[in-house]
């Protein structure tokens, strides 16, 4: 089986991969350290599995799994984050991801998880899974963010959760005057027009919580 294991930082990516060859002896395992890499290590070699973290530097995780699943419609690709909002988790399935873990779960379940989405089958979180049959519907409570392109909607995460915005531009590799027209883009869509309206519909809709530390 080859795998190949996307998360930028180096640390966290080197030790899930040293977990994933402890415990799945079989796995022929590669790393990336963003989306830019994700994409030339699959031109190389197709695996037949991408794990895949949301937060990359430059192209996001759901940017880097739009691009995959257009260029290779059967890839298969299983988030693997820190993040269990439901608005994320829906648009990592909109991007066309087989499957959604959280970081929190356990070696066993993540072992699980690759094992079946690798094999084809869907693979969600039991938590999320549930969480999400019983909040039917896709974008959030508020039509307003299916409105948003999915980098767009990565950006109002960012702010949401409180990031500097030479954070945030740092993070995605792009200038402070392109982040400022997609901040501008973005509260023209929302129909919001401060930091305040900004963090209010973001908890509103579940897409941040009180006192979430960002990352």
């Amino acid at each position: 089986m080859k795998v190949l294991l996307v998360d930028d930082h180096a640390v966290v990516r080197q030790g899930y991969a040293s977990l994933l060859r402890a415990l799945l002896p079989e796995v022929q395992l590669r790393e990336a350290c963003d989306g830019e890499q994700a994409l030339q290590r699959v031109q190389e070699e197709i695996p037949n599995l991408v794990i895949m973290d949301i937060g990359l530097p430059g192209i996001s995780g759901l940017e880097t799994t739009r691009r995959l699943r257009q260029r290779l419609p059967q890839l298969r690709i299983l988030f693997f984050s820190m993040h269990d909002e439901l608005p994320l988790v829906r648009q990592a399935l909109e991007a066309g991801a087989i499957g959604y873990l959280t970081k929190s779960s356990s070696p066993d379940v993540l072992v699980e998880a690759v094992r079946r989405t690798a094999s084809g089958h869907a693979y969600i979180e039991q938590s999320l899974a549930t969480q999400l049959a019983c909040n039917p519907g896709s974008g959030g409570p508020d039509p307003r963010l299916r409105e948003l392109t999915q980098r767009e909607f990565e950006i109002f995460v960012m702010f949401a959760r409180g990031l500097p915005p030479r954070q945030i531009a740092e993070k995605l590799c792009i200038s402070s005057k392109t982040l400022s027209n997609y901040q501008t883009l973005i509260k023209n869509k929302l129909q919001i027009s401060s930091q305040a309206e900004l963090v209010h519909l973001a908890i509103d809709s579940g897409v941040v919580r009180v006192g979430l530390e960002s990352a």
